[in-house]
């Protein structure tokens, strides 16, 4: 193997900073990304904290475990942003960093003050990312936005559950994922530019539009043909032999049958071999026209055993198959741990708690290892001082004050130099 000179093996993003306004779960997915690739991220929240914090059922140490899920690798300042030193220090810090990302709805940040549109005036090469559910522009554009309205109105949900019956919303959260997902690919291709130009930019990031981008060969299939698809249900609209199937004592399968050559072992290995010769059945067309008439014979061959054990059965005929895990069994999966997709995080109080860790690999650059989300405005006083060189008198009269906010006292340690936020100018900014 190569041996990487040590000064290659980082983080990719190493030595980016991440103003992070947001909270819930598309931003903090976005942002936690970032994060396990290496950039700083500054967690900046209000006085009361981000609101993913006191979500139910399950807690650690007074944080939800739904926050804990999606906020490793982050730093938290509490900060009012209703208060005018409050914004002023806000100001500061988007103009000390490189990225800023914000979920709010439309306006809202111009409101306080900290308008994208000014700060990028002032460093052009400043990447501002507003994720919100509608865009920044619209009919829509100032209606309130959750996980499933954007997954009933994308036209995603109408897709989901059985034919014949309600729509049902995807099990995970679509809307809210795909968002931060696409944030975080065009923060990166704005990242790329500036690096070439110098020049930053605003991205405008619509849950509507990630939902309706995913629609993918459905949306073109309607485009072209004005047919309206039905629930999908647990199969395909196109291949009658990819669907689901229940086995013997209600376990459940999947089967991805798609080639003849698999159409034909799947008939074996189920003892169904005569359907291959079957005038219904003799193409995928046929198949499919005929899918009413073939679904309940495999599901009665099905059902002579469990699916675990026609899984090796399957595997063998090199027909793709694969049982449908619960939660539980997916903890366990041998692939899952064998890649590490199972991650506990510590904190040095010695709170901990495991979660689903960073999927992506890079033969050079190494894994971040997980640092446990930061309790509300723990690393207020290291920022204020580092970043902007604020004192720790200054930053006292900021905690007393109420503009600065932490669960954790103030240390009181670091060098002094007593500078308020609105005396901050771009020669003292990192």
């Amino acid at each position: 193997m190569q041996t990487v000179p040590q000064n290659h093996a980082q983080l990719p993003l190493t030595g980016i900073r991440v103003l992070d306004f947001t909270q819930f779960l598309s931003g903090p997915f976005c942002t936690q990304m970032l994060g396990d690739l290496g950039a700083e991220i500054i967690k900046l929240e209000s006085p009361e904290g981000d609101l993913a914090r006191h979500i139910p059922p399950y807690f650690v140490g007074g944080d939800s475990v739904y926050y804990l899920s999606i906020n490793r690798n982050k730093q938290s300042l509490a900060l009012d942003l209703k208060h005018p030193e409050g914004q002023a220090i806000a100001r500061a810090l988007c103009q000390a960093s490189d990225i800023v990302i914000e979920n709010f709805r439309p306006g809202i940040m111009d409101r306080l003050g900290l308008s994208a549109a000014a700060a990028r005036a002032e460093k052009p090469g400043l990447i501002w990312c507003a994720i919100s559910g509608f865009g920044q522009d619209g009919p829509y554009r100032d209606k309130p936005a959750y996980d499933m309205i954007v997954q009933a109105l994308s036209g995603g949900m109408s897709l989901t559950g059985e034919p014949g019956r309600c729509a049902v919303r995807a099990g995970i959260p679509l809307g809210d994922l795909a968002a931060g997902m696409y944030a975080s690919s065009a923060i990166l291709a704005a990242l790329h530019r500036r690096n070439a130009t110098g020049i930053g930019d605003f991205i405008d990031i619509s849950m509507l539009d990630c939902q309706a981008a995913m629609l993918c060969y459905q949306a073109a299939y309607h485009l072209h043909s004005g047919q309206v698809p039905d629930r999908q249900g647990s199969g395909h609209d196109a291949i009658p032999t990819y669907r689901g199937f229940t086995a013997l004592g209600g376990t459940e399968l999947v089967i991805c049958a798609n080639t003849e050559r698999m159409w034909r072992n799947l008939c074996a290995v189920l003892g169904v071999a005569e359907l291959v010769e079957d005038a219904r059945f003799l193409t995928n067309r046929l198949r499919q026209e005929n899918r009413r008439e073939l679904w309940p014979i495999l599901e009665t061959a099905f059902g002579k055993r469990t699916a675990t054990e026609w899984i090796p059965l399957l595997d063998a005929a090199s027909v793709p198959a694969a049982q449908v895990s619960d939660l539980a069994a997916v903890m366990n999966d041998p692939q899952i741990l064998h890649r590490g997709m199972v991650q506990g995080l510590k904190a040095e109080d010695g709170r901990d708690i495991r979660v689903m860790a960073d999927p992506m690999r890079f033969a050079v650059a190494p894994r971040r290892g997980g640092e446990f989300p930061p309790r509300l405005g723990q690393d207020g006083e290291n920022l204020l001082r580092r970043i902007l060189g604020l004192s720790t008198k200054k930053i006292k009269t900021l905690h007393d004050s109420g503009v600065v906010s932490s669960q954790l006292s103030f240390g009181g340690i670091g060098r002094e130099t007593d500078v308020s936020p609105k005396q901050i100018k771009k020669d003292q900014i990192k």
